[in-house]
Parts: structure tokens; sequence; C-alpha cells
């Protein structure tokens, strides 16, 4: 059950980090990105050089808002998921080399009760 309560401490974690990089590194490219989907659909729908009017400024504006969503999206998932498996992972390891320590403490009392039998 401890490996489930650190698999939750390294998602929080991971979650916080992926916020921290995508306010960082993934804010600025979303939108670009966003933005050139949005201007070639506008593109195709009214013409190559898009003019100033009402739908096609909501379109690329529309693509810019979905581009960042899609950023924060990606880098919350993907740093969530890979603390949830490192959390996952160490608390697994922690959990056996408990589990290896008490079958050693089990065998060193067996050893020690059979020689005090033993006199």
């Amino acid at each position: 059950m401890k490996t489930k309560k650190t698999a939750k401490k390294g998602l929080y974690v991971g979650a916080g980090a992926g916020l921290i990089l995508f306010a960082i590194i993934g804010l600025l490219p979303g939108s670009f990105i966003g933005g050139v989907i949005g201007l070639n659909i506008a593109g195709s729908i009214f013409g190559t050089p898009v003019g100033t009017s009402l739908l096609p400024r909501m379109i690329v504006g529309a693509s810019m808002v979905f581009g960042i969503l899609t950023a924060g999206v990606i880098f919350v998932v993907g740093s969530s998921l890979l603390g949830w498996l490192i959390g996952y992972g160490l608390g697994a390891i922690r959990q056996a080399h408990k589990a290896a320590a008490v079958e050693a403490d089990k065998k060193r009392l067996n050893i020690g009760y059979s020689i005090w039998l033993s006199r």
C-alpha cells in the first residue's frame, strides 16, 4: 500500500513540474503553432492574404487557444505520468527492500532460536 502513496506523491510532483515547464517552455510555441495552423485554415477558407474581418480573426484566435491547451495537456500529462512511474518504481523498490530486511531478520532469529535449543 505504501507504493500507491509514493506513486501519488510522484504524480503531484510531476504535475507541478509539468505546469512550470509549460509556463516556461510550452506557452509561446503552443500559441505560435496554433496561430500558424489557424492562418492556414483561414487562408484555405477565405483566400491566401487573410483579411481583417471578424471570422478569420476568430479562427486564428481559437486555433491559438487550442494550440496552447494542447501544449499544456501534453506537458502536464506527460510529466505527471513520468512522475507517477518514478514514484511507483521507488515505492516498489522500497517495499521489496523492506520485505528482504524482514526475511533476513526472520532467518537470523530462526538461527538464533535453533542455537538456543541445542544448548
